[in-house]
């Protein structure tokens, strides 16, 4: 039996069999489910998130084949869980777990929506595939976005800022860098194909809000948010971008909290290899140190993939508790997986541990968990006990019933536009900036000095004294009103301006993992 404070994981085979556990205070060093297909990873995975559930911890998993779903509902008594739990020396006792279901395309779940702002130039240009200039030119129009504060929330909003920074080149490449209406094109190419495969439904309002991920029932049991994955699948640049996105979220917004108890969310990565499959390196070093850090804002993050190679060193370095399926070794690469694999545990001197992997059977797994001290347990070979929800997926009509009783039924189910970059854009080529000129100016010290500088340069709108001979009347003229061009270089040397002395580290946080810093 698991003790207070742990998960039952299975029960070890060896001449001492023995309970093996998960303990709850060390959860949140992060783990690896490994496996070759069919060789249980998805039942392990669907124990984990019970025991996490039953200790009052919530969980994020992507549910790739639908299976995960069956946790919202009682499993059933067949005779081999039965069987298995005798082995465990527990009695099987079927239960249904509080879930609710999340879709980026609103069809099998809530909406999760970001916005471009959140999702960031980052990862932005990997999902929409661009090269270094084209990233370089995105990066470019985020900038101004952000200086010239315009929320870019939707495709239609950075659909319009790559037409204002196509039709302002000239002007804002002498401040920014080069501005090619080339990669402006190719980026508005890829956009379209991103709206074609429906993923613009991702990018809008309502945002989610991460902590509606992180709620209990009123049994105090933490709530199972699955992600309908099925389709999402299908594209692997969204789903990984997706996913990254989260973790890079959770990371920023979470206060620090230390070593709890047990974690305050727990994070399983389906299919990890998609978030590493042709990454950059700044990507993946961003996500090497959000895994590292990201424990001491007690999240725990958990990567499910087939082959432990498929994880970068760096990462699966920071990954303590390990689960390891039976992995094949049929060609030179499977054969360096094993190897890799067995060489990862604390070895068992009682058995051949890179042998052992190519023997388990289906349910059977090799298992070390962090011990007391923060230090990985001795691998064991063990029988891993059975689910108490349904091992399959749940029907259609199910599925509507939990969505339609599910506390998040309302806050994400209608997208809603709000003024924006699109917008603010459309409104501004008319409008005359004198007052904002003004209240810039007014602001003193460094920023103030830039605006008048740039309002002297550029014009404000306000009347300047003629020169000597200038005819008749007041004597003062009024400069010609400054291009919209202007008024963004000008905005951008104010903001740069106001920025000094802000928070660095959240800045720097953001434009590694790709967005920009919230207001």
């Amino acid at each position: 039996m698991a003790g207070e404070g742990t998960i039952l994981v299975g029960r070890s085979t060896g001449p001492q069999p023995k309970p093996e556990v998960l303990t709850l205070r060390l959860a949140n060093r992060h783990g690896l489910v490994a496996g070759a297909t069919g060789t249980g990873k998805t039942v392990t995975l669907q124990v984990l998130a019970e025991g996490f559930s039953n200790a009052g911890v919530p969980v994020f998993a992507a549910d790739i084949k639908g299976d995960l779903s069956g946790l919202a509902a009682a499993g059933e008594a067949k005779p081999h869980f039965v069987k298995r739990a005798e082995e465990l020396g527990i009695a099987y006792e079927p239960d249904r777990f509080p879930t609710v279901f999340w879709d980026v395309f609103g069809e099998q779940g809530h909406p999760i929506r970001c916005t471009v702002t959140e999702m960031g130039p980052l990862l932005l240009a990997r999902l929409l595939e661009l090269n270094d200039t084209q990233e370089g030119v995105l990066n470019i129009a985020f900038r101004v976005a952000d200086e010239n504060q315009w929320p870019l929330i939707d495709l239609k909003d950075l659909r319009a800022l790559l037409t204002f920074l196509s039709e302002n080149a000239k002007e804002l490449s002498a401040t920014y860098g080069n501005v090619s209406g080339a990669s402006i094109g190719a980026i508005q190419r890829a956009l379209l194909v991103l709206e074609n495969q429906g993923a613009d439904q991702f990018l809008g309002e309502p945002a989610l809000n991460l902590e509606d991920f992180m709620r209990t029932d009123r049994e105090g049991r933490g709530f199972v948010n699955i992600l309908a994955a099925d389709k999402l699948m299908q594209r692997p640049r969204l789903y990984a971008s997706f996913l990254l996105w989260m973790l890079s979220e959770l990371f920023e917004q979470l206060p620090e909290v230390g070593d709890l108890d047990k974690p305050k969310l727990v994070f399983f990565f389906d299919e990890a290899h998609l978030l590493f499959n042709d990454a950059p390196k700044a990507l993946l070093d961003a996500v090497e140190q959000v895994v590292r850090l990201i424990r001491s804002k007690g999240v725990g993050v958990y990567f499910v993939t087939q082959n432990p190679l498929d994880v970068p060193e760096t990462v699966l370095g920071q990954l303590g508790n390990r689960v390891q399926h039976a992995l094949r070794a049929f060609t030179p690469r499977d054969q360096r997986a094993v190897r890799a694999a067995a060489e990862t545990f604390r070895q068992n001197p009682g058995f051949d541990v890179g042998k052992a992997i190519t023997e388990l059977a289906v349910g059977e797994a090799l298992v070390s968990f962090l011990e007391a001290k923060g230090t990985p347990s001795m691998v064991e070979r063990a029988l891993i006990a059975p689910p108490q929800g349904r091992v399959g997926p749940l029907t259609s009509a199910e599925r509507a019933a939990i969505i339609g009783q599910s506390p998040m039924r309302g806050k994400y189910d209608e997208a809603v536009d709000n003024e924006s970059a699109y917008e603010m854009l459309a409104q501004r080529k008319g409008l005359d900036t004198a007052p904002a000129e003004a209240a810039a100016q007014s602001e003193g010290g460094l920023s103030g000095m830039l605006g008048g500088l740039l309002g002297g340069l550029f014009g404000s709108g306000e009347e300047a004294p003629k020169g000597k001979g200038a005819g008749k009347g007041t004597g003062r003229t009024r400069r010609p009103p400054p291009s919209l061009a202007e008024q963004v270089i000008g905005n951008a040397a104010r903001s740069m301006a106001r920025k000094v002395g802000t928070e660095v580290g959240n800045a720097i946080l953001r434009n590694v993992l790709g967005g920009l810093t919230k207001r």
